[in-house]
C-alpha cells in the first residue's frame, strides 16, 4: 500500500476526531507525519564494482537469448532457462545467475552503433564521444569526487583495477596521473597473490627489509638535513610505500585469509578470485573497482569458448551478488556488468571463423545491481533475432549518468583540466535519459 493511499484513507471521521482533540486542548498530529517513517530514505551508493567484459560478450548467449530465431542465431545455446523472476529467461549456462535474478536488472537495449574496440570502449567507459580532449573513465571521475579530495582515507588507492588496465585509452584522461587506477597485476588465484608494488616477485620479505635497512644506512645526506621539507616529503612517500608492502594493505590483498570453502564458491580461477577480492575492497570502502575480464572477443570457435567462460562468469558473478547481499553491502554497492559492445547475432559458421561472432554495437546488454537500483527488472528489448533495438534505446551516457546519480555525483559538475576549459562530468550536448525504470 502506498503512502499516498494511506493518507487519502484519512477521511471525515479522522478529521472530526482531530477537531474534538483540538477542542479538548490535545495535540493535533499532521496525518502525513503518521507515515513519515515508512518513506525510504535515499542514500548515495558508496562503491562501484565494474565487471568489464573485455572484448564484448554476446547478448544472445548471456542475458537476451533468442532460441526462436533458429540455429544461425542461437547455435547450440538454444535452451534458455527461467530465472527466479517470472517471465525472464537467460542463457542455459548461467543457472546460478538465474537464481539471483531478483537482485539485478538487465538492460537489453544498449546501443551506440560503434564496432571498433577503441572507440566503443572509450564511449562506454566515459560517456563521451572522441574529440579534442581525452575524458576520464567513470572510475577516474568517481576517484575525483569520492577519493582523496573528498576525504577518502582507505588503505589502498580509491580506484583499483583487477588485474590489468584494458589499454584502449588512458583511464585517467585529462585529470592526470593522480586519478590513474592502481592496477594490481598478478593473479588473485595464485598463492600468494603477487600485487605489483606491494609483493615483489622472487624477493623474500627478509630480503626486502634488508634492502630497506641498507638504503637507510646509505642516506647520509638526509640524516645531515633532518628538517628539510623536501626530504620529509620523500620520507613520507617511502614510508607509505613500505606500509603498502608490509602493513594492512598487504593483508587486504592476502586471499589466503579467506576460508577454502569461500574461495571454492567464487571459483578457483582469475575471475572468481577477482570477484572475491572486489568484495574485500568494498568492505574497506574503496569507491571504484574494475574487474577486467578477458576472453570475450570470440571471432572464432565462439561456442567452444562459451562452454568454458560462461560457467566461470556464472559462478563468480552470482556468488558476488549473494555474498554482498548477505553481508548487507549490496544496497550501497553498484555492480555494473557490460563490455564495449555485443557480438554479431548471426553466427559466422564459415571458415576461417568456424562458428564465430563479430563485433556488434547496434544492440547489446548491460546488467546493473545494487546501490539503490531495483532488481528483477528488464529495461528495453531487442527485436526477434537481436539485430536491433526494438524498445527503449539506452546509450552509454544514459547508463553512466544513472550510476553518477546513485553516487550523488552531479553530471553538470566542472572537472579540472590542463587547458582550463569549461568541461562537465557529462557532455552538455547529449540528451540523457536516466534509467528511471530501475532507480
Amino acid at each position: 500500500m502506498k503512502n499516498s493511499d494511506n493518507i487519502r484513507k484519512i477521511g471525515r471521521r479522522d478529521i472530526l476526531q482531530r477537531g474534538l482533540m483540538a477542542a479538548a486542548g490535545l495535540t493535533v498530529i499532521d496525518p502525513s507525519k503518521l507515515f513519515a517513517k515508512r518513506v525510504a530514505v535515499s542514500r548515495p551508493a558508496k562503491s562501484v564494482i565494474q565487471i568489464w567484459m573485455w572484448g564484448g560478450p554476446s547478448h544472445l548467449d548471456t542475458f537476451d537469448p533468442k532460441p526462436e530465431a533458429g540455429n544461425d542465431y542461437c547455435g547450440p545455446l538454444n535452451k534458455p532457462i527461467e530465472t527466479n523472476v517470472k517471465g525472464t529467461r537467460i542463457c542455459q549456462l548461467l543457472p546460478m545467475m538465474a537464481k539471483q535474478a531478483d537482485k539485478y536488472s538487465i538492460i537489453r537495449s544498449m546501443t551506440h552503433g560503434i564496432n571498433g574496440h577503441e572507440t566503443a570502449s572509450y564511449m562506454t567507459q566515459t560517456g563521451h564521444k572522441p574529440g579534442r580532449l581525452v575524458y576520464p573513465s567513470v572510475g577516474a571521475v568517481v576517484s575525483l569526487f569520492k577519493g582523496y579530495d573528498a576525504g577518502y582515507k582507505g588503505l589502498v588507492p580509491p580506484y583499483i583495477v583487477l588485474t590489468q588496465p584494458q589499454g584502449r585509452f588512458s583511464e585517467a584522461g585529462f585529470l592526470g596521473q593522480k586519478y590513474k587506477p592502481f592496477s594490481t597485476g598478478g593473479n588473485p588465484n595464485s598463492n600468494p597473490f603477487v600485487v605489483e608494488g606491494i609483493v615483489a616477485k622472487g624477493i623474500t620479505d627478509k630480503h626486502q627489509r634488508q634492502r630497506r635497512k641498507l638504503l637507510g644506512d646509505l642516506d647520509t645526506l638526509g640524516k645531515s638535513m633532518p628538517n628539510n621539507s623536501e626530504f620529509e616529503k620523500n620520507d613520507a612517500c617511502r614510508q607509505g610505500a613500505y606500509d603498502m608492502m608490509f602493513g594492512d594493505a598487504r593483508k587486504l590483498f592476502d586471499l589466503s585469509t579467506e576460508t577454502g570453502e569461500t574461495r571454492e564458491k567464487y571459483g578457483r580461477n582469475t575471475f572468481g578470485q577477482s570477484c572475491l577480492m572486489a568484495r574485500r575492497l568494498v568492505e574497506q570502502g574503496v569507491p571504484y573497482i574494475t574487474i577486467n575480464y578477458k576472453g570475450w572477443d570470440t571471432h572464432k570457435q565462439h561456442f567452444q569458448i562459451m562452454q568454458r567462460k560462461l560457467p566461470e562468469l556464472d559462478r563468480g558473478f552470482a556468488t558476488l551478488l549473494e555474498d554482498l547481499s548477505q553481508r548487507g553491502l549490496l544496497d550501497s554497492t553498484i555492480i555494473w556488468w557490460s563490455g564495449e559492445f555485443g557480438r554479431g547475432p548471426k553466427v559466422q559458421w564459415e571458415a576461417p571463423w568456424n562458428g564465430g561472432r563479430s563485433h556488434f554495437g547496434a544492440c547489446f546488454n548491460a546488467v546493473l545491481a545494487g546501490g539503490g537500483f531495483k532488481g528483477g527488472c528488464v529495461v528495453g528489448a531487442s527485436n526477434e533475432n537481436g539485430t536491433e533495438v526494438a524498445e527503449r534505446p539506452v546509450s552509454p551516457q544514459d547508463l553512466i549518468a544513472s550510476v553518477y546519480k546513485k553516487m550523488y555525483i552531479n553530471p553538470e559538475a566542472a572537472m579540472p583540466n590542463p587547458r582550463g576549459l569549461d568541461v562537465k562530468v557529462m557532455p552538455a550536448t547529449e540528451k540523457t535519459n536516466l534509467l528511471t525504470e530501475i532507480m
